[in-house]
């Protein structure tokens, strides 16, 4: 038997059998080894995300719920939204530091930034990417102020204080006209931006070239910091940022058809490489007849039905609120699935930044309900997204 062992053994080219039980010993090592890696690799792309998740979800647990969002609509008057809101210290620091919408922006940008600090170092260029949203949005309060010919206070109330534009805030305030804001603006990532679009928005003094070109700047280098997923969680993100893009990119041709705009009013401000609308498709879409058009272009995609649910509401009001509200809700359902298959990485942030900015948005629409006439709490409730 031992001789027919060894005659097996030296057949296979081993020159004996403990050699051969040698080479059997490593490669069992080396299998378990694999097997080790594989299953502890999951383990490790998680750990780095442990502590900003358990802040995260700390202030999941404080976003308002249905029954506090109630609470709040009954409210009487706009002192008592602020009354309620002040019984929060996440809100109450900010509800006499600031006009009620200032504070609710603020408080938002403040779950941003923190987000943006503690997210693990593979991710964390996207998310303090996304910050640039406040200089964006504070740029946009700024054009949008000068050409209203608000007054330097009420323009003041318009911007939030955060963003990496602080040291600017008082010359852009300052700034009489749309040149001199891309004065104050010299230096910063934003003048050739501006440079390229000024033109066309002194031409036709629409604000769509201003906008759209500081939104495909935001996308463009978030879509960047997110090329080459290195794990589940990079993978995620791209996802989520992929989606931003196809609903700014809908809503930026939508917004087009509305007001009769052509092929090559729009398509300096696509973004291509979204998640589900490429290049092609973005062309098709933009060469649309119309509304309808744009909408049964989309066939084969998840926004087809999404939009064309939302075809009812256009058609009755002949605004494309209800477009962009479909799209916001895709964007953040998105977030919601996220969050949930990937529980123990990135999907917590994703998903509370998804919640909370639809959180400041209803309180934000329970706010203009309380200051106009005629809103009842029924009809606010209904307003919420």
């Amino acid at each position: 038997m031992a001789e027919d062992i060894t005659s097996l053994v030296t057949g296979l080219g081993f020159p004996s059998i403990e050699a051969f039980l040698a080479v059997m010993i490593l490669i069992i090592a080396v299998f378990g080894l694999i097997v080790v890696v594989s299953t502890i690799k999951p383990v490790l792309s998680m750990f780095p995300y442990t502590y900003p998740n358990a802040r995260v979800r700390a202030r999941i647990g404080k976003i308002f719920n249905e029954k506090q969002f109630q609470e709040i609509i009954e409210a009487g008057t706009i002192e008592e939204v602020k009354n309620y809101l002040r019984g929060y210290p996440d809100f109450a620091k900010y509800i006499d530091q600031y006009p009620l919408e200032k504070a609710l922006d603020t408080q938002l940008a403040e779950n941003y930034d923190l987000v943006a600090r503690i997210t693990p170092e593979n991710s964390r260029e996207a998310f303090k990417f996304l910050l640039k949203k406040w200089d964006i949005k504070n740029i946009k309060s700024i054009i949008i102020a000068k050409k209203a010919g608000l007054s330097h206070e009420e323009t003041l109330d318009l911007l939030v204080p955060f963003g990496d534009l602080s040291d600017k805030l008082d010359a852009l305030l300052d700034a009489e006209n749309i040149n001199e804001v891309l004065s104050a603006l010299e230096g910063t990532e934003y003048t050739p931006i501006l440079e390229d679009v000024i033109p066309t928005y002194e031409e036709t003094g629409m604000l769509l070239p201003l906008e759209a070109s500081l939104d495909k700047y935001l996308l463009e280098n978030l879509l960047r910091t997110v090329t080459t997923p290195e794990d589940d969680n990079t993978s995620y993100l791209k996802t989520y940022v992929g989606n931003m893009v196809d609903a700014t990119n809908l809503k930026i041709i939508l917004r087009a058809k509305v007001d009769g705009l052509k092929y090559e009013d729009i398509e300096p401000y696509m973004i291509s490489d979204g998640y589900q609308i490429r290049e092609w498709k973005l062309k098709d879409l933009m060469e649309a007849e119309d509304v309808a058009g744009v909408v049964s272009g989309l066939e084969g995609t998840d926004y087809a039905a999404i939009l064309a649910e939302a075809m009812a509401t256009y058609n009755e009001t002949g605004s494309i609120g209800a477009f962009e509200n479909a799209l916001d809700e895709h964007v953040a359902e998105t977030a919601k699935k996220i969050s949930l298959k990937n529980q123990f990485g990135i999907g917590p942030m994703i998903g509370f930044l998804s919640r909370k900015e639809k959180e400041i948005k209803n309180l934000k629409i329970i706010v203009r309900g309380k200051r106009e006439e005629g809103y009842t709490p029924a009809m606010i409730k209904e307003m919420l997204v």
